[in-house]
């Protein structure tokens, strides 16, 4: 049986914001763009639901999807393909044409376990419990109340077995060294027993945004290693939409959340490697329970290779 591996994320427990007044944490945890008070400093300059078309700066836009007019059931997401592929049979029905979701986005396929399963802990984690990636029966693409087209990945623990976990993979922004990657995404539901880490998967591995351990007390966090060691924080809520972005030049790493600079990280990374939207049991706290749910909403992606550079 085919498992997929990924070295563990150690992140330290967080309890600054318990030391900081409450009238300041409630403007740290404001969306940037809410403060206006610092222009977006990403390429694109982006920050809200608009999906940047084209390219920026010495970006160059290779794939992007807003998700709009796409409709694609429960269950679609299905038997999908293992490394180096990803590609889901069961999108076929929907078109297999240039720009069809069956070319443009995979998942990780049922059968492979998540970083907490114990069916997977060559890792080095000591978890007890975990999940399975079932995209078949998470993931599905629709629009939103206000009509907005939005891929949605609801994790949850039925009443007996594996949580169901989803890793969704742009097929478009495989393969890429040097470049751009940018979501716009939200949480919303329980968050206890559940995390993302939406990650190059290499051994010089870059992960942005996740969640050390679990949704309900790990904030956004940016996290580098392989090439280089580095963590950093972001004071913002799961809960509320945000642009995630970051940029790989041969000089470093930058990170940006809600078109500001979190962060940044200098090395020259030296993988290719493929985007996964990785969405998964948590690594600490409390464990999911049964019948519970958290999803992820995400309202576009989009890649880029940087300058000269190929794939």
């Amino acid at each position: 049986m085919i498992t997929m591996r990924r070295r563990p994320s150690a992140h330290r427990l967080r309890g600054v914001l318990a030391l900081v007044p409450a009238a300041l944490v409630a403007t740290l945890l404001m969306p940037w763009q809410a403060r206006g008070a610092t222009p977006s400093q990403d390429a694109c300059h982006t920050l809200d639901n608009v999906m940047p078309h084209g390219d920026c700066g010495p970006f160059h836009q290779v794939f992007a999807d807003n998700f709009n007019g796409q409709h694609i059931p429960l269950g679609a997401f299905s038997s999908c393909a293992g490394d180096g592929d990803y590609k889901c049979a069961g999108l076929r029905r929907y078109g297999t044409g240039p720009g069809s979701v069956y070319l443009s986005l995979g998942a990780y396929p049922r059968g492979w376990y998540d970083t907490a399963n114990p069916k997977n802990h060559s890792n080095g984690n000591t978890r007890t419990f975990g999940g399975e990636y079932r995209a078949d029966d998470t993931t599905w693409i629709g629009p939103s109340f206000t009509g907005d087209g939005q891929l949605h990945v609801r994790m949850y623990r039925p009443p007996v077995g594996d949580n169901h976990v989803a890793a969704l993979v742009p097929l478009g922004c495989m393969n890429i060294r040097y470049g751009k990657f940018s979501e716009r995404w939200r949480v919303h539901g329980t968050l206890d027993g559940y995390k993302m880490a939406h990650l190059r998967y290499a051994e010089s591995e870059i992960d942005f945004p996740e969640a050390g351990e679990n949704f309900a007390y790990d904030p956004i966090s940016a996290f580098v290693h392989g090439f280089a060691e580095y963590n950093a924080d972001a004071p913002a809520q799961w809960t509320d939409w945000h642009t995630s972005t970051y940029e790989i030049t041969p000089s470093g790493v930058t990170f940006y959340l809600d078109g500001r600079r979190i962060g940044h990280v200098a090395g020259d990374n030296p993988d290719v490697a493929a985007w996964v939207l990785q969405n998964e049991s948590s690594l600490g706290g409390n464990y999911a329970a049964r019948g519970s749910s958290v999803q992820i909403d995400t309202t576009w992606v989009t890649c880029y290779t940087y300058g000269g550079t190929s794939r």
